[in-house]
């Protein structure tokens, strides 16, 4: 039958046509913009999970930006710190040369005390100008900050990484276990017989070989000698040994204390006769005998806890103090502790008085702020994230030493301060001031060493990791979102084929319409 209201050909032609240009414009769209998925309606879950993935490639990338800025950085801040350093072995060579002052004049020590004065002076300017585009990085701004720090017990605190994680501030509790000592040997000075004219004496004569973490010296004392006299003989030289002696409670009955200046494991005491009698009976120091410190010494002197030792060579080692800091052991280096986790790592010098007493109470205090946050992976979050403290280099906050219980600085080394090569030094030792010149160095190399580190350990692994990780991700989008143009042409190919094909077809299911004219004559 032939109709001419519905031309179903046609009808049916003009919809395949119509499919197949949509298919033709879609293949153009991907051939013209490289994409396969150009809109949601070409692939909705590829879409969602490929915008993920650019998110995570933009936060990589800039995590890689990120990385090579904290970089140069800790370059610019270590170029500055190697000056320091470079200033401080200066500092240390004219000291060293200026305690020769058998072979210097005068004129000459005062020359060096101004050079000196000059590299301190370069120092602390090297401290407030040294910056990376307008941020200062020596002068104590990257440094964290505290609160509630008592001076009492803490001498000095040093943070070198803490982490906020859900927190505005971090607690730092001190609890000291074990107290630090120093190495002691005692003699006792009174004899069996109470109220024999000999107590208090040397009984016959003898040489002492006095050892310590300085050096060694020999020592002769005479038959008689008081015990007074021969702490004072002792504490003369202890410049050469590190070993200074004193009466027990003051009082030469009780006997004499021999004690390394300092306190931790790297001190000790040795006390050795070197002439032994032949005869034991004469040996004083049978008669007295010389004991370690196993039990710290009270009023009187607990001899019958302590016991006798009687061995010709008497040695004793300090001991470091033992402290909990936030519930972890910390290290213990003679008055200073330190513990490093991954949510603090800081380092205490603790007060002489508290680190000897572990029946003190605990202190505490709070890190409130401050250190130098990086930003080193895609996502803003703190296990991406890295902080470290940049303390000042200030010549009057470098090189804090505990000076006869006093906390001396860099700084104290400048004409007219307490450790200056002033005249009336000379006629001490520089030994103070060495201290203080080598905790600075100290001070320096260890900042220099751990910010080498967080650039070689944390920074460049960070770099090598996101950047493996772009390649990963943008290969992965790449898959999911870019068009295939192999692909994409020979389907383009075919859709142009269909279109020419359909307008044909249309065109001929167009003219069957008009063949009912024939049949009206």
């Amino acid at each position: 039958m032939t109709r001419i209201n519905s031309n179903i050909p046609s009808v049916i032609a003009q919809a395949n046509l119509s499919k197949t240009n949509q298919e033709l414009e879609i293949r153009l769209q991907r051939l013209s913009t490289g994409l396969r998925i150009n809109r949601g309606a070409d692939d909705p879950a590829g879409l969602i999970i490929s915008e993920r993935l650019r998110s995570e490639i933009q936060g990589n990338e800039q995590g890689v930006r990120n990385s090579e800025r904290a970089s140069s950085v800790i370059a610019t801040t270590e170029a500055s710190l190697a000056e320091v350093n470079d200033l401080l072995n200066s500092i240390k060579s004219l000291l060293v040369e200026a305690a020769n002052t058998g072979a210097f004049s005068d004129a000459e020590i005062e020359a060096n005390q101004r050079q000196i004065d000059s590299a301190i002076e370069s120092i602390t300017r090297i401290s407030n100008t040294a910056s990376f585009g307008g941020l200062k990085l020596l002068n104590g701004s990257l440094d964290y900050t505290l609160s509630g720090l008592a001076t009492d017990t803490i001498s000095k605190a040093r943070v070198l990484g803490a982490s906020f994680i859900g927190q505005s501030s971090l607690e730092v509790e001190v609890d000291v276990v074990a107290s630090a000592q120093t190495a002691a040997l005692f003699m006792r000075g009174d004899l069996p017989t109470p109220g024999a004219p000999e107590n208090g004496t040397i009984l016959s004569s003898m040489n002492l070989r006095i050892a310590g973490p300085r050096g060694v010296v020999e020592l002769q004392f005479a038959t008689g000698t008081a015990l007074g006299s021969v702490a004072a003989a002792i504490n003369k030289v202890s410049g050469l040994t590190g070993v200074q002696a004193g009466l027990i409670n003051d009082n030469a009955l009780s006997g004499l204390a021999f004690r390394s200046e300092g306190f931790g494991s790297s001190q000790f005491v040795s006390v050795e006769r070197t002439n032994r009698p032949s005869d034991s009976s004469q040996d004083s120091f049978a008669t007295y005998s010389i004991t370690d410190n196993g039990t710290v010494p009270g009023t009187p002197f607990p001899w019958s806890e302590i016991g006798t030792t009687l061995t010709a060579d008497n040695r004793d080692e300090g001991k470091d103090v033992v402290a909990l800091i936030n519930g972890s052991l910390a290290t213990g280096k003679g008055l200073s502790v330190s513990v490093n986790s991954p949510s603090l790592s800081i380092d205490l010098l603790l007060s002489q008085n508290f680190a000897t007493d572990p029946s003190i109470t605990t202190t505490r205090f709070n890190i409130t702020g401050g250190g130098a946050l990086f930003q080193l992976g895609p996502q803003v979050t703190s296990q991406q994230q890295a902080n470290i403290g940049i303390p000042t280099v200030a010549a009057s906050l470098l090189g804090g030493t505990l000076v006869n219980g006093r906390l001396q600085y860099l700084s104290s080394l400048r004409t007219g301060e307490t450790n200056s090569l002033s005249e009336s030094n000379q006629r001490k030792d520089f030994s103070a001031a060495s201290d203080i010149l080598e905790a600075a160095i100290d001070e320096i190399s260890i900042l220099r060493g751990q910010l080498g580190a967080f650039e070689r350990n944390v920074i460049q692994p960070n770099v090598r990791s996101l950047q493996a990780a772009f390649e990963n991700l943008s290969s992965s989008q790449s898959r999911i979102r870019d068009a295939d143009f192999a692909s994409e042409t020979s389907k383009l190919t075919r859709s142009q084929i269909l279109v020419s094909a359909g307008t044909s077809v249309l065109a001929l299911a167009n003219q069957q319409s008009q063949q009912v004219l024939q049949l009206l004559g």
